[in-house]
């Protein structure tokens, strides 16, 4: 079992790599970049990034017993 402190650092860095991707998606849509499937692939690869961070946060909330 993964404790607490182990999927927090998960979470840390998964926030960073979701917010680099975030700068660099709009750095590529505001020069307007001519790889369009490039922008597509960096996208889907946030979105899998934030399914990540959601299914992680989720294993912090306690379980209540009711």
């Amino acid at each position: 079992m993964v404790d607490n402190a182990e999927i927090k650092r998960w979470l840390e860095d998964l926030r960073v790599e979701h917010g680099d991707l975030d700068e660099v998606i709009h750095h590529l849509i505001a020069a307007k970049h001519h790889d369009s499937m490039r922008i597509q692939r960096l996208k889907k690869r946030k979105l899998k990034l934030k399914d990540m961070m959601t299914r992680l946060e989720s294993q912090l909330i306690p379980d209540l017993d009711a």
